[in-house]
């Protein structure tokens, strides 16, 4: 599924140095000015890649602030696990349900073989966490007598919330809506692919000769 229309932005930027590009290569067509033009056009599609991107980040946040409390949570169970954590979707999804108390949302796997467990908490919100959040997760660890967790927002965390993180002991790890839907692009969580692209170049190794 894709979550995101195609817009027009910046094309007549786009489109004129696509063109000057294009009359490079009709007016010269020589070997020297390949190297030239590669670069040129890597800049284009570099600087157009990261526009969709931006594009994208900010229409799949939206579409996630937008979902329910249980699509969230399965959101969450598949992130973690596509970037290792938690063993299986099934296991991960379980300790994710188990509703926590003290602050905690659930508890999941560090890696496959359970050597560790990570404390979870999750809120779909739109403003910020500020420190008192955090200062109540991190006591929930404390509590737990856990050295991890994982505190993830659709919101933003507050400068003080981060500032806290720093100063304790148990390792604590922030992910805001913009990180979160980044992982999400990073991990093909959500998103599909449209189109791959390579830029290819001579390898002037391939063709050197023994002396």
């Amino acid at each position: 599924m894709i979550l995101y229309n195609i817009r027009m932005f910046g094309t007549s930027e786009i489109c004129g140095k696509i063109a000057y590009i294009s009359n490079m290569l009709n007016s010269t067509g020589r070997l020297q000015s390949g190297i030239h033009i590669l670069s040129a056009f890597s800049r284009v599609l570099l600087h157009t890649y990261q526009k969709i991107r931006q594009i994208l980040i900010e229409d799949l946040l939206n579409r996630v602030k937008n979902s329910s409390s249980k699509f969230f949570e399965r959101l969450v169970v598949d992130l973690l696990v596509r970037v290792g954590y938690g063993g299986s979707i099934k296991e991960a999804g379980k300790a994710i349900g188990k509703s926590g108390d003290e602050g905690i949302d659930g508890i999941i796997k560090e890696d496959v073989l359970g050597l560790d467990v990570i404390y979870i908490q999750a809120k779909k919100w739109d403003g910020f966490v500020g420190r008192p959040e955090i200062q109540k997760f991190a006591g929930a660890l404390q509590g737990q007598r856990a050295k991890k967790g994982i505190f993830i927002t659709t919101g933003s965390f507050s400068k003080e919330a981060q500032e806290f993180i720093s100063k304790i002991d148990t390792k604590i790890v922030l992910i805001d809506g913009k990180e979160l839907v980044e992982l999400m692009i990073d991990h093909n969580i959500g998103i599909s692919v449209v189109r791959s692209v390579e830029l290819k170049k001579i390898d002037s190794d391939y063709f050197e000769e023994p002396a």
